[in-house]
C-alpha cells in the first residue's frame, strides 16, 4: 500500500481521501508521489509546526483503510466464493433429502415447492446465516467455512440482499436523490457513472419508464422492483441476492437475473414460474418444511425452456397491447 502513489491510492482507496482532510494534508499536485515521499518534501520546521508524525501518519493511514475496507465489507465479501447449505429436518422432524449442497457465484438456484411448504424459511436461513439455531436445524457456510459473526448481526457488513414482490418506499425523494445516498454511503468514486448505468438498466427491465426526478413513492410495483434490482446488482456489496416470489413484479424476469449473474452474485429465488425454475442452473424441491430434493436441470428440461420462453413472449405481447389500450387478434397468439 506505502508503494502506492498517492494518485493510485485514491484510485483504490477513495475514502483515503477523507483521511488527508481529517489530518490537514494537501496532497494535491503530488500524485506521483508515494505517500511516505510526501511526508519527507516537509522541512524539520513545517513539521514541527504542523505536528506531523511521519511514522503514527504512516501506520494509521494504514489502521484506517483496513476499517474502512471492514466498515464497507468489501474485503471479505469480494472473497465470497460459495453457499454451503447443512441439512436439518422438515416440520415433522424427518432428514432433509440432500447431504449438503454448494452454490457458487453467478450460479442461479431455484426454490420450488407448494405455497406454505418452506420456501420462505429457507431463504431465512440464508440470509442469517443459520447456524443449527433455527427451527428448520439447518446450517449455512461461506467458502465453505462457518461465517463470520459480522455477517449475522452486522447492519453494515450484509452478507445477503432480498429482493421480494412487496416494495414500497417511505421516502420523499427522486430516483437520483435516493441513488445518490447509496452511492455516497458505498463511497464511490464515480457516483454520476454508476446512477446513469442503474437508471439505464432498471428502465430496461420495467414494463414503463421513468426518469431521474420521478419521486421514488410515485414509482409503480414493478418499476420500484426495476430499481432495486438494477441497484442490488450494481451498487450493493451483498455478494447473494435471495429472490422471493417476483413473477408477478411486471419487470423481464430473464433480464433481471441475467443482469445480477453479470455482476458476480449468487442468485437464489423462491418461485412458482415454470420459466424461472429452469432458467436456474439447479433447484431445491421444498416439501413440509424442509429440503426433499436438489435437482440439477436436465438437457431436455433446458430444450422445455425454449418453448416455454416462446409461449411466455406471446403472453408478455398481450399483456403490452392491452396495457396500451389496443385490440388482440388470433395473430397476436401465432407469433
Amino acid at each position: 500500500m506505502m508503494e502506492l502513489s498517492i494518485a493510485r491510492l485514491l484510485a483504490e482507496y477513495p475514502y483515503a481521501a477523507s483521511y488527508f482532510e481529517q489530518n490537514k494534508l494537501d496532497v494535491s499536485g503530488y500524485g506521483e508521489l508515494t505517500f511516505p515521499q510526501y511526508l519527507e518534501h516537509f522541512t524539520q520546521d513545517e513539521l514541527e509546526d504542523l505536528a506531523i508524525d511521519r511514522e503514527k501518519l504512516l501506520s494509521d493511514l494504514e489502521v484506517f483503510i483496513a476499517q474502512m475496507q471492514e466498515f464497507l465489507g468489501l474485503d471479505a465479501f469480494n472473497q465470497v466464493r460459495s453457499l454451503t447449505i447443512l441439512p436439518g429436518h422438515d416440520k415433522s422432524g424427518g432428514a432433509e433429502g440432500f447431504e449438503r449442497f454448494t452454490i457458487h457465484a453467478s450460479e442461479i438456484v431455484s426454490i420450488v415447492g407448494p405455497t406454505g411448504s418452506g420456501k420462505s424459511r429457507l431463504l431465512a436461513d440464508i440470509e442469517w446465516a443459520a447456524q443449527n439455531d433455527t427451527p428448520t436445524g439447518r446450517s449455512i457456510l461461506i467458502n465453505e467455512e462457518i461465517p463470520d459473526n459480522k455477517w449475522r448481526f452486522s447492519s453494515n457488513n450484509k452478507l445477503v440482499a432480498q429482493l421480494s414482490q412487496n416494495m414500497n418506499f417511505v421516502m420523499d425523494l427522486t430516483v437520483r436523490e435516493f441513488l445518490e445516498l447509496h452511492a455516497q454511503s458505498r463511497l464511490r468514486e464515480d457516483p454520476d457513472a454508476v446512477i446513469d448505468r442503474i437508471i439505464e438498466e432498471a428502465n430496461n427491465l420495467a414494463g414503463e419508464q421513468f426518469r431521474m426526478d420521478t419521486p421514488v413513492t410515485s414509482l409503480s410495483g414493478g418499476q420500484s422492483r426495476a430499481l432495486m434490482i438494477a441497484d442490488t446488482a450494481i451498487l450493493s456489496s451483498s455478494p447473494i441476492v435471495l429472490i422471493d416470489e417476483i413473477e408477478n413484479a411486471g419487470i423481464d424476469r430473464k433480464k433481471a437475473l441475467e443482469l445480477l449473474v453479470a455482476e458476480d452474485k449468487i442468485v437464489l429465488m423462491a418461485t412458482h414460474d415454470p420459466l424461472l425454475a429452469l432458467i436456474a442452473d439447479k433447484r431445491i424441491v421444498i416439501k413440509n418444511g424442509g429440503v426433499s430434493a436438489v435437482i440439477e436441470t436436465s438437457p431436455e428440461e433446458k430444450a422445455l425452456l425454449e418453448e416455454l420462453e416462446k409461449m411466455d413472449a406471446v403472453v408478455q405481447h398481450a399483456r403490452h397491447k392491452l396495457r396500451s389500450g389496443s385490440l388482440l387478434s388470433a395473430a397476436d397468439l401465432n407469433r
